[in-house]
């Protein structure tokens, strides 16, 4: 009869590194880190709060759960993807950083972000700005009229609701909150290349706040409303502005 002593081991706990790995394609490569630091070097958010890209991979890798869940820099990466596409093992650190912010709870994460999220949601028409359908409405017509005035441009047009249009064009709210005149730069390129095109009036917003708050349900309600819209006017293609 053997002798040898029975050891228990005990079950290793995930680390959030674990967690976020099971939830990405291969692991987002998350394991494949170099530490050569070409991700830093581009990251328009390195040194911030003494972090960089690198770091963050780092303190995920070395189990430091607390300080990588807490650390503002999270809110600081624009998950602009730079550091992905310049990474040469392509470590997926945008989505690590999307899981970071996720892991706040909702209250404590930013307060602009929070309210912009949260008044999307409010409005049919997804603004972040709180901007009403009618009044969107009301700022395209007035607009054109003015651009209709232009040499070339008098048959101009900028549809709303038009079915079975080829395209459908969303808007960043704060053109015609604030600066409608951006908006006619690209009704003329549209114009002069005789795009088959349509706004809708709901879900025509096409800043997405939930999902920089890593708020799951809050992005998924905006892309939906967004995706409906182009149903309902029977659309061949989306075309996001942003």
């Amino acid at each position: 009869m053997s002798k040898e002593p029975v050891v228990i081991k005990k079950k290793k706990e995930k680390t959030f590194k674990d967690i976020v790995m099971e939830k990405l394609p291969d692991g987002g490569n998350l394991n494949a880190c170099l530490t050569c630091g070409t991700c830093a070097a581009g990251c328009p958010a390195t040194g911030l709060h003494g972090m960089d890209p690198r770091k963050i991979v780092r303190l995920a890798a070395l189990g430091m759960d607390e300080e990588l869940k807490k650390t503002p820099w999270a809110w600081l990466c624009s998950m602009c993807t730079r550091c992905v596409y310049a990474c040469p093992m392509n470590v997926n650190i945008p989505q690590l950083v999307f899981n970071m912010r996720a892991a706040w709870p909702r209250e404590e994460r930013p307060r602009g972000i929070l309210r912009s999220c949260d008044v999307a949601l409010g409005t049919d028409t997804c603004s972040a700005m709180g901007f009403p359908v009618q009044d969107f409405i009301d700022v395209v017509e007035e607009m054109l009229e003015g651009v209709r005035t232009q040499p070339g441009f008098e048959d101009l047009q900028a549809p709303i609701d038009k079915q079975g249009a080829y395209f459908l064009v969303n808007q960043n709210s704060r053109e015609p909150g604030t600066e409608p005149e951006e908006m006619i730069p690209l009704w003329k390129i549209l114009h002069m290349v005789g795009a088959d095109w349509t706004y809708s009036s709901k879900g025509w917003a096409a800043e997405n706040y939930c999902l920089f708050l890593a708020d799951d349900d809050g992005w998924k309600e905006i892309t939906r409303r967004a995706a409906e819209a182009a149903e309902e006017l029977g659309v061949q293609s989306f075309v996001n502005t942003e």
